[in-house]
């Protein structure tokens, strides 16, 4: 028997029949199909706004950033509805369903005429698609934002739930889970990029989003199917609550002292789970101070906390152990911002430069091919190369995970560097020319999707280490959710960084950096300016990791491996 997880029955589940790595495998086809669906629609939507819903290059592409920093931020609300009331398996099924919805009907928005402008051509006055055009093109992608955001929250917690961490040996499958998991969640990507962005541009985008559709129906039925295999862990309820409880227990004693030790402190916590006691954000050490009218009797006679008025120290320091999270939170939105632009104006980028490869065209989207076979290059050279060597040298299996960022930091800012050189010689070739398609390769837009790709696969697992190694065990669902919401920030800081310089740089007979032509700014100056910010965020990014102290008294991978930061690290 498996001590904390149920069969579906409600029942102790049975290691011998339920779980494992076989009902594992069936919760991957969902990953699978939603990474196919998501990233297909989004690296090839920005051409779909410009060339035929006619809209200009900047609303084209904050419409793309807006959709993808939805999904994210809706992984908050699915966790907190995994959490608190439905489990993650409801979750799945709901969401998935949800997301089917919204390709469907995506499906049928881009294969009737009535749901798109008229076609024009070269040279022509296009006219843009209507308000209700746009109504229902919004509809089909927020179905999918919220179908991905309950997904993502919930799939790889309740594939890790099919494993029992007391057993070495289902332990060790474990780890075997999640290495395929980021392989599937990659050949997901590659093949939206490659096979699906080609069948949107050569066959039609109707059936490539009924591909999806089918292909997310087929994924909830094999996943149903392995309803009675599962194991279910028990919802422990949202950890929300346990931070407002802190904070609500703090603020009513804000005027009282702290005793001068803290044995004087509330601590019901076992000797085994407590966590040790720090000195920073004394303001909250304030919730574990005792006063008359905090316990309450229950039916029994016997005296308990409330939760609102008296706070263990060791909840104390959970909450302060998110809190310290939140500087190097905020300093890695920046790498999604700068990432966010792969997928939009260098794919505008791509889409007026020579593609040919001989007679056959490559699609202005699948240009991000090289963005994830730069993410699989690098994660196989660092795993075979990089560990095996530092292992040597400093006696560690690998960078610490805020090495992993810093990076991916320098990493994406070297690629927003190339994408501005490149864009430099893209103009100067666009104002000699007048044909649509540029004499100008678009093999050089490689080293930006190769050096952001390549970040990508250090800040990816870095952030998610990070998170997750040192956020309390009972918040590591919300840690994760906290993790995603930088990528949903980052693609939002995006879209405000867009409007902004295109209102600050156009002017009545110029359309500034941003123009509806691209051919017509200077996206160059605008890849600059993000140069600028990514190197201000890293100096703040360095200050933080200085900063940053592993709470003692937990076990984890950083503190065991010594992963601290220090300028030595740098």
């Amino acid at each position: 028997m498996v001590a904390d997880a149920v069969d579906y029955s409600g029942q102790p589940a049975d290691k011998s029949k339920t779980g494992g790595w076989i009902t594992a495998t069936l919760i991957l086809g969902i990953e699978v199909v939603e990474r196919l669906s998501t990233m297909g629609i989004a690296v090839n939507l920005v051409t779909y706004l410009m060339e035929t819903m006619h809209l200009p290059s900047s609303t084209s592409a904050n419409i793309v950033t807006d959709f993808m920093g939805t999904s994210f931020l809706l992984c908050l609300l699915g966790g907190f509805l995994a959490d608190s009331f439905l489990g993650r398996f409801k979750t799945i099924a709901i969401f998935s369903t949800i997301q089917a919805l919204g390709t469907g009907a995506l499906s049928i928005a881009t294969k009737l005429p009535e749901l798109r402008p008229p076609t024009c051509h070269h040279g022509e006055a296009c006219v843009p698609a209507t308000s209700f055009q746009m109504t229902i093109l919004y509809i089909s992608l927020y179905l999918i934002a919220l179908g991905t955001g309950g997904l993502k929250s919930s799939i790889s917690g309740f594939g890790s739930d099919q494993f029992d961490d007391k057993d070495p040996k289902e332990k060790a499958q474990m780890a075997f889970f999640f290495n395929r998991f980021f392989f599937f969640i990659s050949m997901g990507t590659l093949m939206a990029v490659t096979v699906l962005v080609y069948m949107q541009d050569e066959v039609g985008r109707s059936w490539a989003y009924g591909i999806c559709t089918v292909s997310m129906a087929i994924a909830i039925g094999i996943f149903l199917f392995g309803t009675k295999s599962y194991r279910y862990k028990k919802s422990q309820g949202s950890p929300v609550v346990q931070i407002f409880q802190v904070i609500a227990a703090a603020f009513r004693k804000r005027k009282m002292e702290l005793p001068q030790s803290i044995v004087y402190l509330y601590e019901d916590s076992p000797e085994g789970v407590r966590i040790e006691h720090t000195d920073q954000f004394h303001l909250l050490d304030k919730a574990a101070i005792v006063q008359e009218g905090d316990f309450e009797q229950t039916l029994d006679g016997v005296a308990i906390p409330n939760p609102w008025k008296l706070s263990s120290v060791t909840k104390v320091e959970e909450v302060k152990m998110m809190v310290r999270l939140l500087p190097i939170w905020a300093t890695t939105i920046i790498f999604w911002t700068t990432y966010a632009q792969m997928i939009t104006f260098s794919v505008e980028q791509a889409s007026t430069m020579r593609r040919n490869i001989g007679n056959f065209k490559i699609p202005a989207g699948s240009l991000t091919v090289f963005f994830v076979a730069a993410i699989l290059i690098t994660l196989a050279v660092y795993d075979r190369a990089i560990m095996p060597f530092w292992k040597k040298w400093k006696g560690k299996p690998g960078f610490s995970s805020l090495q992993r960022i810093a990076i991916g930091l320098v990493l994406s800012t070297a690629g927003m560097a190339a994408a501005a050189i490149v864009e430099q010689k893209r103009l100067s070739v666009a104002k000699s020319s007048t044909q649509k398609t540029l004499p100008i390769s678009v093999f050089l837009l490689v080293p930006q999707f190769f050096l952001v790709g390549a970040g990508e696969a250090f800040i990816y697992t870095g952030q998610l280490d990070f998170f997750i190694t040192q956020s309390p065990k009972g918040m590591k669902t919300m840690s994760t959710g906290l993790f995603l919401t930088t990528l949903s920030l980052g693609f939002f800081v995006s879209s405000f960084l867009v409007s902004v310089v295109k209102k600050v740089t156009s002017t009545s007979t110029d359309g500034g950096w941003l123009a509806d032509n691209i051919n017509h700014g200077r996206l160059d100056y605008f890849y600059w300016l993000l140069v600028i910010l990514s190197g201000i965020n890293f100096v703040a990014y360095f200050i933080c990791a200085l900063w940053f102290k592993p709470t003692k008294g937990k076990d984890s991978a950083e503190k065991e491996n010594g992963k601290g930061f220090t300028a030595e690290d740098c």
